[in-house]
């Protein structure tokens, strides 16, 4: 009990005596205890800080201003994700037009168009242009590509690789 009493003592700063009755009235409940000198006014309540999701009663405007601001960014959020989207966009029709889809037949360049271009013909006109791509590799063509995008994909070699399947497929052919 001592223990209880000095404790109390120590976090409210009471006298022993009054520490001792406030643990006797509580049972020798700690908390009760204090709960008690605090109703009883010998100890002060602590500052305590109420948070709330609701309007503030004091006229402050903050709140308003709050939620004035969340239902600004709600109805432009449509805005904002339509300018991220167009700028995305915008990213990758310069990283189309900055490299470059290249044809070689007997080690010179045939063609050299932009790979936004491509992308465009492959959606336009799909089975054709990879028909085309296909009989051109029968036919001694090789792909490559020119640009950054080399740098991060090895893209090269697939198509290094495409052509030498070809070519192993035409000589399979022209042996029978």
């Amino acid at each position: 009990m001592l223990d209880k009493v000095e404790k109390i003592r120590e976090k409210t700063g009471v006298s022993y005596e009054d520490a001792k009755a406030a643990l006797e009235a509580a049972n020798g409940d700690v908390l009760d205890a204090l709960v008690l000198l605090e109703n009883q006014g010998k100890i002060e309540k602590p500052d305590v800080q109420v948070y709330s999701t609701g309007e503030k009663k004091d006229g402050s405007e903050e709140l308003h201003e709050a939620v004035k601001a969340y239902e600004e960014d709600k109805s432009g959020s449509f805005r904002n994700t339509s300018k991220r989207f167009f700028a995305w966009c915008k990213k990758w029709v310069n990283k189309g037009m900055e490299n470059f889809f290249v044809v070689n037949r007997n080690g010179e360049e045939m063609i050299s168009l932009p790979v936004l271009a491509l992308v465009i013909l492959l959606v336009i006109a799909f089975w054709v242009i990879i028909t085309l791509l296909i009989v051109g590799l029968f036919f001694g063509c090789k792909y490559s590509f020119r640009g950054d995008i080399t740098k991060k994909v090895d893209i090269n070699s697939a198509c290094d690789k495409a052509a030498e399947a070809a070519e192993a497929v035409k000589n399979e052919f022209t042996k029978k």
